[in-house]
């Protein structure tokens, strides 16, 4: 997956626990090339979860497949996102757990952290979730190519490993390139004082403060982790809300559960400049009440992504762009025949199972299949702070602009009963109706497990479920699940226990 601005990997295996992928899959690759010019029905570039994906897929339909790595296989959602944050996530929620334990009548002496433990166990799982991927490559018999990898021509592509360069050929290319992070810049990342989501995951002590900047998911979930782990937070937004594409009401509850843990929200504010010339950063933030400067030992940006479309090749064969995307059709084909582009590259929401999906219909179409296009009105959203945060489909007010007359449902989780066995009466299940039909518009989901929830409603939508069906939908008790039902009868003022 090109990145021209992540560092040598080298500089990444930070107190040794980074997993040594690269030179195990460099040799299974030679392996297979040997070097040589070889022919493929698709090569895929990018081993992320649109890459890896689409390659698996392909290999199925008895094409003859190819992907192509620059670094590890699974990408960055496998190896440093996804999977090594939610490892982080469950160890903060274990702490919180244990400092809690009197509540439960449990008596523990009072629990500490083992920074490096955690960061290590976190490692270890992105570690095991990559081998899982070497093994699937091997399973479909996927040749895997290392190397940086680009367009050199119609059904060309050119991979460079150590100065060494070597070509071949596909009858269809798949771009799977994804993102990296977005540098603003006043908030130019050091890797020291001023961080990203990299560094946030293997820092080799932890914090006494930090200052996050952007609370969107990633923002979100490490400002809950390190708040948990006992750092002091101040979690700074641009934008009147924190996770600002959700449903206001899940956001203006969220924040106020940030701020009851001892979290500081700073919303409509800006960071101005950050001086890192001592020992501590000296912020400079431009909020509603004027400028404030706040002390902190690190800074975590968190302000989003970049498309990775620099130097693969796109200019060679006049492959279009907008905005920093690749502009495909409802089959992710681009405007030059047999040249394909699928995940964060690609107009859409930048999320894993978005680009599996994507790549998924993208082969099947290459092959022959008649796949329906992807519904993006009908893709989950979830972040994995504490309570957690999941959501599908229109907001409110969305709706609401959209011109739909609505009936709005909302059932707390401090009525639910096993909400209130599990000592999680936090948050909400909200539901949104089409009047008129009984539509299902959308769900928003602030709670304890939510993230497993939202795909009853995913299901739902999809087979165009209405509102009374989900009502006479016998939901199993006690569950954190009976509050989608309680909610949609809550809509249609049939509530029984609220």
């Amino acid at each position: 997956m090109p990145n021209n601005k992540l560092k040598d990997s080298s500089s990444l295996f930070v107190m040794g626990i980074m997993p040594k992928v690269r030179s195990k899959i460099t040799y299974f690759a030679r392996k297979f090339t040997n070097n040589g010019k070889m022919t493929f029905d698709i090569i895929v570039i990018g081993s992320g979860p649109g890459g890896y994906v689409a390659a698996i897929r392909a290999s199925q339909l008895g094409l003859k497949t190819a992907i192509v790595e620059r670094s590890e296989l699974g990408g960055v959602c496998l190896n440093w996102g996804c999977i090594p944050t939610k490892a982080l996530l469950k160890s903060a929620q274990v702490f919180d757990y244990l400092k809690h334990a009197a509540d439960y009548g449990i008596t523990l002496k009072e629990p500490g952290v083992d920074f490096t433990a955690v960061v290590k166990r976190s490692r270890d799982v992105a570690n095991g979730m990559s081998k899982g991927v070497q093994f699937l490559m091997k399973k479909n018999n996927i040749t895997v190519i290392t190397g940086f990898g680009k367009l050199a021509g119609k059904g060309i592509v050119e991979v460079e490993l150590d100065g060494k360069k070597e070509t071949h050929e596909a009858k269809s290319i798949i771009l799977a390139t994804g993102a990296r992070e977005r540098q603003l810049p006043n908030l130019q990342i050091d890797g020291k004082k001023i961080i990203g989501y990299h560094e946030a995951m293997v820092l080799q002590e932890l914090p006494k403060s930090m200052v996050v900047v952007g609370s969107g998911a990633i923002g979100s979930e490490f400002a809950y982790f390190y708040n948990a782990m006992g750092t002091k937070v101040t979690l700074v937004e641009f934008l009147p809300n924190i996770l600002p594409i959700e449903d206001e009401d899940v956001s203006k509850n969220l924040e106020k559960i940030f701020k009851r843990s001892g979290m500081t929200v700073m919303l409509n504010s800006s960071v101005e400049s950050v001086d890192t010339a001592g020992k501590s950063c000296m912020v400079k933030i431009k909020t509603p009440k004027g400028e404030e400067t706040v002390q902190c030992d690190i800074v975590l940006s968190a302000v989003g992504i970049q498309t990775n479309l620099e130097n693969i090749g796109l200019e060679t064969l006049g492959v279009k762009t907008d905005k920093g995307k690749v502009i495909v059709d409802s089959f992710y084909k681009t405007n030059v025949d047999g040249i394909y582009a699928i995940g964060d590259i690609v107009p859409g929401p930048a999320l894993a199972h978005v680009a599996s999906a994507e790549g998924i219909i993208c082969v099947e179409k290459i092959a022959g299949h008649h796949p329906a296009p992807l519904d993006y009105n009908n893709i989950p959203g979830c972040t994995y702070c504490w309570p957690e945060v999941a959501s599908v489909g229109y907001t409110e007010k969305a709706a609401r602009e959209a011109g739909y007359d609505i009936k709005v449902g909302k059932f707390p989780f401090s009525a639910s009963g096993k909400a209130s066995a599990a000592g999680a009466k936090d948050g909400f299940v909200k539901l949104i109706f089409d009047a008129k039909y009984g539509e299902f518009l959308g769900a928003h989901m602030l709670g304890a497990n939510v993230t497993e929830m939202i795909a009853e409603v995913v299901v739902a939508r999809k087979l165009e479920t209405t509102g009374m069906e989900i009502i006479k939908s016998v939901h199993p008790h006690p569950t954190m699940s009976e509050a989608i039902m309680e909610a949609a009868a809550a809509a249609y003022g049939e509530v029984i226990h609220l």
